[in-house]
């Protein structure tokens, strides 16, 4: 091959880490007086999601212990659509490796995925709540806000989506995709969470905010009042906070992609990607021509939910797929092309190979190529040095060693990005998870 030789870049983004998470919590629930909405002794149910958040145990554990210092008796339950392959025990199984167990909390864990009917709303939606959160006295949400891999909007992941397609089970997640199919997601979503919120069961919403190191960034206590208006307000905070590829790729390398690791498997607004099928939608990404993955998450449990959105992928990323649980996922999310298996090839030497020739230059020494972990961690990241001169006239970036040839084992698949790169940039943040 003739590809450029790389660089190891690091991306140096504003570091917003609360100093101390669980306390940050803890006082954030003092100042909204939840507890007063409630009589002594009520059961609240926890709803708590399944992405890959960041000190999310610590989290819940701190909502855990403000509602029984407060003389309540909290559980947890799943907010799920259809994910933990669409079983209440897959769903517990995504809390307990996230930390969230029994034992951890200091309180219940109540899986199903029964729900009661709540009736429709004004668009005529269907609406369903998880029957062990309609049993309970009060409705507590811990969510993170961030940027939704399918729409552009003025809300789109968070806590208005958990009381949807969450708060719904897989039976609600399944209609309402039904629905936003022909009106948006963002109007789906803003429409059942209104009816959420009118059965007075909803207490608030802890909103997690991370920054672009995937850092806990703020915590926000959320009444119900202004639920709607304050969610699009930290929509916008955090967007403004959003780690990006910093330039146009012809090839864009991921190690892994996962439902830990973005809804769709890969963050489409970093791939610039669309789970329709389309490339290059997003106005907040770079161009992003070609699109290879090497393997799956393991913390994805087989589910390749967007793999599809790939060009090309490895045969032991294929090996690692569990069909049924990637099948369920895709078809209730109404985005079956999510699920396609891309063109794959048993190396990843073959795959860069047979992939550059599709990138429209004839010199391999002039394809632009980023490589990446995943969507979620943008640093450190190894450009071509044929970009070298994007990369020094850009502020936040900084050339961690001199250039290298692609690294390839004796089998032909790439070396795992320098350790010691890795060790710089964790000690030189202090990063504690």
């Amino acid at each position: 091959m003739a590809f450029s030789k790389m660089l190891t870049v690091l991306q140096n983004f504003p570091d917003r880490r609360l100093p101390d998470v669980a306390g940050a919590v803890r006082q954030e629930l003092e100042k909204a007086s939840f507890a007063q909405r409630v009589v002594p002794g009520a059961t609240i149910a926890i709803g708590v999601g399944s992405r890959g958040i960041a000190n999310i145990a610590a989290i819940t554990r701190a909502v855990v212990d403000y509602w029984k210092a407060k003389g309540a008796h909290p559980f947890i339950f799943p907010a799920m659509g259809s994910h933990g392959a669409g079983t209440a025990e897959g769903q517990a199984d995504v809390l307990a490796h996230y930390g969230i167990i029994e034992e951890t909390m200091g309180c219940p864990i109540r899986s199903s995925l029964e729900t009661v009917p709540l009736g429709a709303t004004p668009e005529g939606i269907n609406t369903f709540l998880d029957r062990h959160a309609a049993g309970s006295d009060g409705i507590m949400l811990i969510g993170r806000v961030k940027w939704h891999t399918d729409f552009e909007g003025r809300i789109e992941s968070g806590l208005f989506k958990m009381m949807a397609i969450g708060l719904g089970k897989w039976t609600g997640a399944q209609h309402y995709h039904t629905h936003a199919y022909k009106i948006g997601l963002e109007a789906t979503i803003r429409s059942i969470g209104r009816k959420m919120l009118e059965t007075g069961k909803i207490l608030g919403g802890l909103a997690i905010l991370e920054d672009a190191y995937h850092n806990t960034g703020q915590v926000t206590a959320v009444p119900v009042e202004v639920m709607e208006q304050r969610e699009e307000e930290l929509l916008a905070l955090v967007k403004s906070w959003m780690g990006k590829i910093p330039m146009d790729l012809d090839l864009l390398v991921i190690d892994e992609n996962g439902k830990n690791i973005s809804g769709a498997g890969m963050d489409t607004k970093v791939v610039n990607r669309s789970v329709e099928g389309g490339s290059n939608l997003w106005s907040v990404a770079p161009r992003i021509e070609r699109v290879f993955v090497r393997s799956l998450s393991k913390q994805s449990y087989g589910n390749a939910a967007g793999i599809g959105m790939a060009d090309i992928v490895t045969d032991r990323l294929v090996d690692m797929i569990d069909l049924k649980s990637t099948y369920i996922n895709t078809l209730t999310a109404s985005s079956p092309g999510c699920g396609s298996i891309p063109i794959h090839f048993p190396t990843d030497k073959e795959c860069m190979e047979r992939i550059a020739t599709t990138c429209g230059k004839f010199d391999q020494a002039q394809i632009r190529i980023g490589r990446i972990r995943n969507t979620m961690e943008l640093t450190p990241i190894v450009l071509s040095e044929n970009l070298r001169s994007e990369i020094e006239a850009n502020p936040l970036l900084e050339i961690a060693g001199p250039p290298y040839d692609l690294e390839f084992d004796s089998v032909g698949n790439l070396l795992p990005i320098k350790a010691a790169v890795h060790e710089r940039l964790e000690a030189s943040r202090h990063v504690s998870r």
